[in-house]
């Protein structure tokens, strides 16, 4: 089987992300107000990002780029391979 470099694991991530956030945009036009009266509170709860002294695991880490997606200039994906990378050495150092 062949290894996904970290660089490869952000790229598919952010990928992912991109189809999901077709789909919220379909679901925006159908349904004007979805994005900032549903969906925002919840994908900010499942990304953590309003919990302060949180440090983020491998778990949030999709939320966290279709958060990134929400905005006008998307998710970085040098960005993305740095957090994938750091969040792989503290799970490693952790077992």
């Amino acid at each position: 089987m062949t290894q996904l470099t970290t660089e490869q694991l952000a790229e598919l991530l952010i990928g992912i992300a991109r189809v999901q956030q077709v789909i919220i945009d379909a679901i925006e036009s159908s349904k004007a107000g979805f994005k900032t009266t549903h969906l925002t509170p919840l994908l900010h709860t499942a990304a953590k990002t309003r919990n302060t002294g949180y440090l983020p695991g491998l778990a949030d880490l999709p939320a966290r780029i279709l958060v990134a997606c929400q905005t006008r200039t998307g998710p970085d994906p040098v960005a993305v391979e740095r957090d994938l990378n750091e969040m792989l050495e503290r799970t490693r150092k952790l077992n």
